[in-house]
Order: structure tokens, then sequence, then C-alpha cells
């Protein structure tokens, strides 16, 4: 089973380093590793090259489009993604193998700390969290920071993801696809990532009040 990891970024050279750190230092190495680069004006794309990431590009300004670009560019069959500015363990590609060998899943997803805020769970995110998941009859939802999903699973959706960023989270939606097509996500409470909370700091209403309206 091989991992293709993702990486969306725009104008994240502050953070996609100490990302990339961390996905090279895997007990099981990802067979590949895509930064997607969304009209950066920094050295974004430098930085990922000089770590021996595939440079990919996507002009179409917006979170969406650069996630559809690199799950697109991926080769193998697993897709495991997390955001620039984020910190996975050792052990995370790994447990994501792990999960896909043991279990009849076309996604999987695990919780999410905030390494630059007070609260690393929030409990509006928890309370968020909660009713995503009474409202879509107990399954799970993906969290975009830290999941992974399967290529084949992908090709299926693809078609049908909002491409809207104004309008949904684009993780929320990417699950709502997935269930459609009766697919099964699958929940790992030892796949921690560590993230930065600095969306929800600049936007706490669009996050938990906008999109899920």
């Amino acid at each position: 089973m091989k991992v293709s990891v993702v990486i969306p970024a725009f104008n994240e050279e502050e953070f996609i380093k100490q990302c990339l750190v961390s996905v090279l230092n895997q007990k099981e190495l990802p067979d590949e590793i895509i930064v997607v680069d969304n009209n950066s004006t920094d050295d974004t794309a430098k930085i990922a090259k000089r770590f021996g990431a595939k440079v990919a590009t996507e002009n179409r300004q917006g979170l969406i489009f650069a996630r559809n670009r690199g799950f697109d560019c991926a080769k193998y069959e697993i897709i495991a993604r997390c955001d620039a500015d984020t910190v996975v363990p050792t052990n995370w590609v790994k447990r994501i193998k792990y999960n896909f060998e043991k279990q009849k899943i076309n996604a999987l997803t695990g919780p999410i700390l905030y390494y630059d805020s007070l609260f690393k769970t929030p409990l509006p995110l928890r309370i968020y969290s909660g009713s995503l998941k009474l409202l879509l009859n107990g399954n799970r939802v993906l969290f975009g920071p830290n999941m992974g999903i399967t290529k084949s699973i992908w090709e299926r959706v693809e078609p049908f993801v909002n491409l809207n960023d104004s309008l949904v989270h684009e993780d929320v939606d990417l699950s709502i696809n997935i269930l459609k097509k009766k697919g099964k996500i699958g929940y790992d409470p030892s796949l921690i990532v560590k993230t930065s909370a600095r969306r929800i700091k600049k936007r706490p209403v669009s996050f938990f009040v906008e999109y899920p309206a």
C-alpha cells in the first residue's frame, strides 16, 4: 500500500518547513509528497523543492482548487492530506496505512490539536464536530489538516464536490459526498496532528456560523 501526501499551500513560507520536516521524519516514509502552490508570491515553492517535494501549480485561487489539483496529481492508492501549518507525528503515515489495511474504509481522519492556542481543542470546535456527526447520522467528518482517502473514492466523488470556498467547509463537503456514495469514513483517536488555530482566530464567525448555515 503506497501513500501520496498532499499539502495545499498559499504563501506559507513561515510554516511549510516545519510541516515538511515532520512529513519527512516518518517511521514509514510516504511514497511521494506533493505541495500545491496556489499562486504564492513568497518562497513557498522554493522551500518545498528544497525538501524534495513535488510542486504542482494551481492558478485558480482557493483551497478547494488547490486540494483538487493535488489529489488529481497523486499517483498512489492512498492520499494523505494535511495543511501547510500542520505538524504530523512520526507514526502518521504508518497509522494511516494500518487503518486502511485493517478496516474496510474509504476515508480516515483523526483529532487535531492547536499548538498556538490557549485551548488545544476549543469547546466550540467540539460542539461543532459533535453537531456535524449528529447531522450525518453518526458518521465522522473529515478534518482537512488530518485526513486520508483512497484514490478510488476521490475519482468517484470529484465531479460532485463544491468548488466555492465561500459556501462550504471543503472537508465537510468532501465527507458528505463520500457518504452519498456509500463510502465509509474511519476514525483513529491516536492519529493526532498539531495545527495552527490562526484561521479560527481571524474569522471565528465565518468558521462556526456562516459556513454551517
